[in-house]
């Protein structure tokens, strides 16, 4: 469970690094999702041109926070922090917080996002991801325009080569994005700022408090 709680999700790979074979790796993953502990999230390789014997790795995330940070920080070793010994856990905490931390800042990018569009609902939002590309959010709206965009979560402003890149992931996965969107913890470069508009948007930390 660790290895989905701070892994990227990928079934295939999360229960290569458990060491579980396909058999065991799907009861379990589907004992999570009754249990709704995960929620199976499939790719969107329809952008693909490969033929439809090809598979892509589903992957499953979390359904909450709370779920995530039990199965990366706390089950693994509860028996020595049952004991009160938490040396391993502070190990284990610092080592890993930050992989935490952009998971949650992920999900919030979500739902920020998701509310930010009012006269053009978005009608699903996830991350996109094939067997070459990876982005970090993939959305549509009711209208049907391709949303895609980057999650920063860092001590440096973003600059103008993520959008550069964004660009180029888009071309490679063969979507055409409407609009492009950029979430950053520590905001942005005086070049990205003018580039706002229709076709870019920007959301940094002071953001989120929409959510609230």
């Amino acid at each position: 469970m660790s290895a989905l709680a701070l892994g990227d999700g990928r079934i295939h790979s999360a229960f290569k690094r458990a060491r579980a074979s396909d058999a065991n790796a799907s009861e379990i993953a589907q004992e999570l999702m009754d249990t709704n502990v995960v929620q199976l999230i499939k790719s969107r390789k329809l952008f693909t041109s490969w033929v439809d014997d090809e598979r892509v790795s589903d992957k499953l995330l979390f359904t909450t926070p709370f779920l995530r940070f039990w199965f990366a920080f706390v089950a693994p070793i509860f028996k020595g922090i049952k004991e009160g010994n938490y040396a391993e856990f502070n190990t284990r905490y610092e080592n890993k917080i930050v992989e935490f931390r952009e998971a949650v800042f992920k999900e919030l990018s979500y739902a920020l996002i998701a509310k930010s569009f009012e006269e053009d609902k978005i009608v699903e939002i996830a991350g996109y991801w094939d067997r070459d590309v990876e982005m970090d959010i993939y959305a549509k709206t009711a209208s049907g325009k391709n949303i895609l965009g980057t999650c920063k979560y860092s001590n440096a402003k973003v600059k103008k080569s993520e959008i550069v890149k964004l660009q180029e992931l888009s071309a490679k996965a063969k979507i055409k994005a409407d609009i492009f969107v950029l979430v950053a913890k520590s905001g942005f470069s005086t070049e990205v700022r003018a580039l706002k508009g229709e076709d870019l948007k920007l959301f940094s930390l002071k953001n989120f408090k929409n959510l609230l």
